[in-house]
């Protein structure tokens, strides 16, 4: 067999042409074979056709490049939940962009560890300039936002809690308050940083009440640190920022914003008055691999000042000694916890620039719409049931006559036909079917579609 060829270089391009090709092959036949949004027969069918046509996945000698790539590829394709299927829309897990997509080639074929220098020349300047301009975005008018690329909203949300607890170093523990609603990374990133178990507030309307964290607050000396959420899993629900910003600035409290999902609406005039108040906040956490149509991963953490990020300096003589970052050389290990690291940024630049701060707002307000015209649609139909208008993107509902032990059912039906990918949220104390539009490219026929799947076996359609 001959040597493998290398992915960078000058001679990249010649290597990698014919490679390209055969994967666009394979991923074009995969998603006509599987024909919907999933594939059909469940967990154990996926597994019997993977054993199938893998039945050695290490063999003594190999196939070579394009027979690896076209089964391989091939598989996953046919095996995908695919988020750029119509009918594909239980979570957030959004289509990625094609120049996106693209660009992560680029990223994957050029290698940078962006850990030091010497390994990212180009990516940590670009790193640098971008989330720069997000962070300007969050925090507009301030002489020096900056951000740090993260691998999502669980590591955001980790490094704030973080940078919480360097900043009281010497006095009282951090003590987090956050709500029922938000993400389960808060508890788990205080349970990893050794700080006291949050206090946990009800949240019976699906948002934070400011008047039941006002009184939690009375109760707690020291700094706490309040998490709010724009944008909950379950339902994309906002907690009241302005209000909460108010109670925690009275209190000298600090607050966090965990906009993972909700941020990007910031880039629409329309929807970024929906965020009013997150600029309050010490720190907030965005996703662009959300509403932001990168693929995985594309997070950040914003922060009114880089300089709030000092405390995760570190030094390690092989990456930043002292007298190369005396000279001019960028210490690059304070932009992260983690060491060997993609240059995720080069994908989200790469976006920023193909379409603009515009280009980005239309397609936040295309899935703003088309959740809007989801619900009118559910709202108007006979057998189902609206939970509430959608704050974002997404949509909760149920068959009206369905018991939750139905739904369930239903929702687990559609998925094992491979007829549709839809999630699934407890609110209100029942259980309902959530559509979670993140594809801009649906259309007025998909959303009758999508009812009328959940609506077989009703009364009514």
């Amino acid at each position: 067999m001959p040597m493998p060829g290398l992915a960078g270089g000058r001679g990249a391009a010649e290597v990698l042409r014919p490679l390209v090709d055969t994967v666009c092959g394979a991923l074009g036949e995969g998603a006509r074979d599987r024909g919907g949004p999933v594939p059909r027969g469940g967990p154990d069918e996926v597994a019997r056709q993977i054993e199938q046509a893998l039945p050695d996945v290490l063999p003594r000698s190999g196939t070579g490049e394009h027979e690896a790539l076209a089964t391989v590829v091939h598989l996953m394709a046919l095996g995908a939940a695919d988020p750029a299927e119509a009918l594909c829309a239980a979570h957030l897990h959004c289509p990625p962009l094609a120049v996106a997509a693209a660009a992560d080639l680029a990223a994957s074929a050029l290698n940078p560890s962006m850990d030091s220098w010497d390994q990212a020349p180009a990516a940590s300047a670009l790193e640098a300039r971008v989330a720069a301009a997000l962070a300007a975005v969050v925090y507009p008018n301030l002489p020096a936002p900056d951000a740090l690329v993260t691998t999502g909203g669980t590591e955001s949300n980790q490094l704030a809690l973080l940078l919480a607890r360097e900043r009281a170093a010497g006095g009282p523990r951090v003590q987090v308050v956050c709500g029922a609603n938000a993400h389960h990374s808060v508890q788990r990133a205080a349970w990893l940083l050794g700080l006291p178990r949050p206090i946990v507030l009800d949240t019976p309307a699906g948002i934070l009440d400011p008047g039941a964290v006002d009184t939690a607050l009375d109760q707690l000396p020291g700094r706490p640190m309040v998490v709010a959420t724009a944008g909950t899993t379950d339902s994309g629900a906002i907690d009241p920022l302005p209000a909460i910003a108010q109670v925690t600035g009275r209190h000298g409290a600090e607050l966090h914003v965990d906009a993972a999902y909700g941020g990007p609406l910031l880039f629409s005039s329309r929807e970024a008055a929906k965020l009013d108040g997150v600029q309050s906040a010490v720190s907030v956490t965005l996703d662009l691999h959300k509403l932001g149509w990168q693929p995985v991963a594309a997070g950040l953490l914003a922060v009114p000042d880089g300089a709030a990020l000092r405390p995760l300096a570190h030094q390690a003589d092989y990456l930043n000694a002292a007298d190369d970052t005396e000279a001019g050389l960028p210490d690059l290990l304070g932009r992260s916890l983690r060491t060997t690291r993609r240059p995720d940024v080069l994908k989200i630049a790469v976006t920023l620039r193909a379409l603009g701060h515009e280009g980005i707002a239309a397609l936040v307000d295309t899935v703003c719409d088309l959740a809007a015209d989801l619900a009118g649609r559910v709202e108007r139909h006979p057998a189902l049931t609206l939970y509430a208008p959608p704050a974002i993107s997404t949509v909760l509902f149920r068959p009206t006559a369905a018991s939750d032990e139905e739904t369930a059912e239903l929702r687990r039906r559609l998925l094992y036909e491979g007829r549709a990918v839809l999630g699934r949220a407890r609110a209100g104390g029942r259980l309902w079917l959530k559509a979670t539009l993140l594809n801009p490219h649906l259309r007025s026929d998909d959303l009758d579609t999508l009812l009328k799947l959940t609506t077989e076996g009703t009364t009514a359609r």
